[in-house]
Protein backbone atom coordinates (compact mmCIF):
# COMPACT_ATOMS: atom_id res chain seq x y z
CA UNK A 1 0.00 0.00 0.00
CA UNK A 2 2.59 2.50 0.79
CA UNK A 3 4.24 2.83 -3.11
CA UNK A 4 0.08 3.81 -3.85
CA UNK A 5 0.20 5.97 -1.35
CA UNK A 6 3.37 7.42 -1.61
CA UNK A 7 2.54 8.21 -5.53
CA UNK A 8 -0.65 9.35 -4.50
CA UNK A 9 0.05 12.58 -1.74
CA UNK A 10 3.49 12.87 -4.03
CA UNK A 11 1.39 13.55 -7.06
CA UNK A 12 -0.87 16.24 -5.32
CA UNK A 13 2.30 17.64 -3.53
CA UNK A 14 4.37 17.81 -6.33
CA UNK A 15 1.31 19.83 -8.21
CA UNK A 16 1.07 22.32 -5.73
CA UNK A 17 4.50 24.69 -5.45
CA UNK A 18 4.78 25.44 -1.15
CA UNK A 19 7.84 27.46 -2.01
CA UNK A 20 10.85 27.06 -0.01
CA UNK A 21 9.60 24.16 2.42
CA UNK A 22 10.11 21.32 0.24
CA UNK A 23 13.15 20.40 2.69
CA UNK A 24 10.50 20.01 5.39
CA UNK A 25 8.51 17.54 3.61
CA UNK A 26 11.22 15.98 2.24
CA UNK A 27 12.90 15.26 6.10
CA UNK A 28 9.54 14.14 6.79
CA UNK A 29 9.30 11.58 3.77
CA UNK A 30 12.58 10.67 5.03
CA UNK A 31 12.19 10.32 8.88
CA UNK A 32 12.82 6.84 10.71
CA UNK A 33 13.18 5.68 14.20
CA UNK A 34 11.71 6.68 17.05
CA UNK A 35 13.53 10.27 16.10
CA UNK A 36 11.19 10.19 13.56
CA UNK A 37 8.19 10.62 15.32
CA UNK A 38 9.24 13.79 16.69
CA UNK A 39 9.86 15.27 13.39
CA UNK A 40 6.35 14.34 12.34
CA UNK A 41 4.84 15.85 16.07
CA UNK A 42 7.11 19.21 15.30
CA UNK A 43 5.91 19.45 11.02
CA UNK A 44 1.97 18.19 11.71
CA UNK A 45 2.63 21.07 15.08
CA UNK A 46 3.49 23.62 12.56
CA UNK A 47 1.35 22.77 9.43
CA UNK A 48 -1.33 23.69 11.91
CA UNK A 49 -0.73 26.89 12.24
CA UNK A 50 1.49 28.12 10.01
CA UNK A 51 2.86 26.15 7.24
CA UNK A 52 0.13 25.81 4.83
CA UNK A 53 1.95 22.22 3.72
CA UNK A 54 -0.05 18.88 3.64
CA UNK A 55 -0.41 16.95 6.44
CA UNK A 56 -0.06 14.05 4.03
CA UNK A 57 3.25 13.55 3.74
CA UNK A 58 3.81 12.03 7.34
CA UNK A 59 2.06 8.89 5.84
CA UNK A 60 4.88 8.64 3.51
CA UNK A 61 7.69 8.17 6.57
CA UNK A 62 9.17 5.25 6.63
CA UNK A 63 9.69 4.65 10.34
CA UNK A 64 11.23 1.29 10.18
CA UNK A 65 10.16 1.12 14.38
CA UNK A 66 9.95 -2.96 13.62
CA UNK A 67 5.98 -2.74 14.96
CA UNK A 68 4.32 -3.97 11.98
CA UNK A 69 2.54 -1.86 9.25
CA UNK A 70 -0.94 -1.35 11.11
CA UNK A 71 1.05 -0.22 14.37
CA UNK A 72 3.18 2.26 12.33
CA UNK A 73 0.31 4.13 10.75
CA UNK A 74 -1.72 4.25 13.71
CA UNK A 75 1.92 5.61 15.51
CA UNK A 76 2.33 8.04 12.96
CA UNK A 77 -1.82 9.54 12.93
CA UNK A 78 -2.21 9.81 16.46
CA UNK A 79 1.43 11.60 17.16
CA UNK A 80 0.29 13.36 13.63
CA UNK A 81 -3.22 14.64 15.41
CA UNK A 82 -1.71 15.51 18.66
CA UNK A 83 0.96 17.43 17.18
CA UNK A 84 -1.68 19.27 15.04
CA UNK A 85 -4.12 19.58 18.12
CA UNK A 86 -0.93 21.18 20.15
CA UNK A 87 -0.43 23.37 17.44
CA UNK A 88 -3.97 24.64 17.06
CA UNK A 89 -4.11 25.54 20.82
CA UNK A 90 -1.02 27.74 19.40
CA UNK A 91 -3.40 28.92 16.36
CA UNK A 92 -6.16 29.51 18.80
CA UNK A 93 -4.42 31.74 21.15
CA UNK A 94 -3.33 34.03 18.57
CA UNK A 95 -6.76 33.70 17.08
CA UNK A 96 -8.40 35.11 20.65
CA UNK A 97 -5.59 37.45 21.24
CA UNK A 98 -6.07 39.31 17.58
CA UNK A 99 -10.01 39.03 18.36
CA UNK A 100 -8.90 41.65 21.10
CA UNK A 101 -6.66 43.70 18.37
CA UNK A 102 -8.95 46.23 16.57
CA UNK A 103 -5.88 47.07 14.81
CA UNK A 104 -5.53 44.11 13.33
CA UNK A 105 -9.26 43.20 12.29
CA UNK A 106 -9.27 46.84 10.90
CA UNK A 107 -6.12 46.25 8.66
CA UNK A 108 -7.35 42.71 7.41
CA UNK A 109 -10.74 44.49 6.66
CA UNK A 110 -8.97 47.38 4.70
CA UNK A 111 -6.64 44.78 2.94
CA UNK A 112 -7.49 44.48 -0.70
CA UNK A 113 -8.97 40.79 -0.44
CA UNK A 114 -11.20 41.16 2.51
CA UNK A 115 -9.67 38.53 4.34
CA UNK A 116 -11.41 38.81 7.32
CA UNK A 117 -15.34 39.49 5.56
CA UNK A 118 -14.69 36.56 3.37
CA UNK A 119 -13.48 33.93 5.80
CA UNK A 120 -16.29 35.48 8.36
CA UNK A 121 -19.02 34.36 6.08
CA UNK A 122 -18.23 31.20 5.56
CA UNK A 123 -16.91 30.10 8.61
CA UNK A 124 -19.50 31.73 10.49
CA UNK A 125 -22.23 29.97 8.28
CA UNK A 126 -20.21 26.66 9.08
CA UNK A 127 -19.27 27.28 12.78
CA UNK A 128 -23.22 28.42 13.66
CA UNK A 129 -24.39 25.33 11.76
CA UNK A 130 -22.07 22.69 12.67
CA UNK A 131 -20.17 24.08 15.63
CA UNK A 132 -16.69 22.06 16.67
CA UNK A 133 -18.11 19.18 14.46
CA UNK A 134 -17.86 21.51 11.34
CA UNK A 135 -14.37 22.54 12.40
CA UNK A 136 -13.84 18.60 12.47
CA UNK A 137 -15.13 17.89 9.30
CA UNK A 138 -13.60 21.11 7.07
CA UNK A 139 -9.52 19.63 8.45
CA UNK A 140 -10.83 16.01 6.88
CA UNK A 141 -10.66 17.64 3.87
CA UNK A 142 -7.20 15.46 2.41
CA UNK A 143 -4.48 17.62 0.43
CA UNK A 144 -6.12 21.27 1.72
CA UNK A 145 -4.03 23.19 4.13
CA UNK A 146 -5.32 23.07 8.19
CA UNK A 147 -4.55 27.23 8.79
CA UNK A 148 -7.36 28.24 6.96
CA UNK A 149 -9.32 26.46 9.46
CA UNK A 150 -7.50 26.42 12.44
CA UNK A 151 -7.31 30.47 11.98
CA UNK A 152 -11.05 31.35 10.86
CA UNK A 153 -12.07 28.58 13.75
CA UNK A 154 -9.89 30.04 16.45
CA UNK A 155 -11.37 33.65 15.96
CA UNK A 156 -15.00 32.38 16.08
CA UNK A 157 -14.91 29.91 19.31
CA UNK A 158 -13.74 29.88 22.64
CA UNK A 159 -13.19 26.64 24.31
CA UNK A 160 -9.50 25.39 24.17
CA UNK A 161 -10.19 22.38 25.16
CA UNK A 162 -12.92 21.57 22.12
CA UNK A 163 -10.73 23.25 19.26
CA UNK A 164 -8.23 20.67 20.68
CA UNK A 165 -10.50 18.12 20.10
CA UNK A 166 -11.72 18.76 17.19
CA UNK A 167 -8.65 19.42 15.30
CA UNK A 168 -7.18 16.37 16.76
CA UNK A 169 -10.58 14.27 15.53
CA UNK A 170 -10.42 15.86 11.93
CA UNK A 171 -6.85 15.15 11.61
CA UNK A 172 -6.58 12.07 12.28
CA UNK A 173 -10.18 11.69 10.11
CA UNK A 174 -8.02 13.04 7.23
CA UNK A 175 -5.44 10.50 7.29
CA UNK A 176 -7.44 7.49 7.58
CA UNK A 177 -9.39 8.86 4.90
CA UNK A 178 -6.17 9.20 2.75
CA UNK A 179 -5.28 5.83 3.78
CA UNK A 180 -9.19 4.87 3.27
CA UNK A 181 -8.44 6.36 -0.57
CA UNK A 182 -5.00 4.76 -1.24
CA UNK A 183 -5.94 1.71 -0.08
CA UNK A 184 -9.16 1.55 -2.72
CA UNK A 185 -6.75 2.36 -5.38
CA UNK A 186 -4.82 -0.87 -4.76
CA UNK A 187 -8.24 -2.73 -4.85
CA UNK A 188 -9.11 -0.89 -8.10
CA UNK A 189 -5.49 -1.58 -9.81
CA UNK A 190 -5.41 -5.60 -8.55
CA UNK A 191 -7.17 -7.52 -11.76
Amino acid sequence: MSGILALLVDSVVNAVSFGSFGWLEEAVKGATGWAGLILIAVYSFLISFILPLPSEVVLLAPLNLGVGDVAQYTLIVVVSGLGKAAGSVFAFHIGQEAKQSGPVIRALRRSRFDVVERSERKTVELARKWGYVGLALALCVPFFPDTISIYAFSILEEDYLKFAAATFAGSVGRLLLTLGISAGVIALSVP
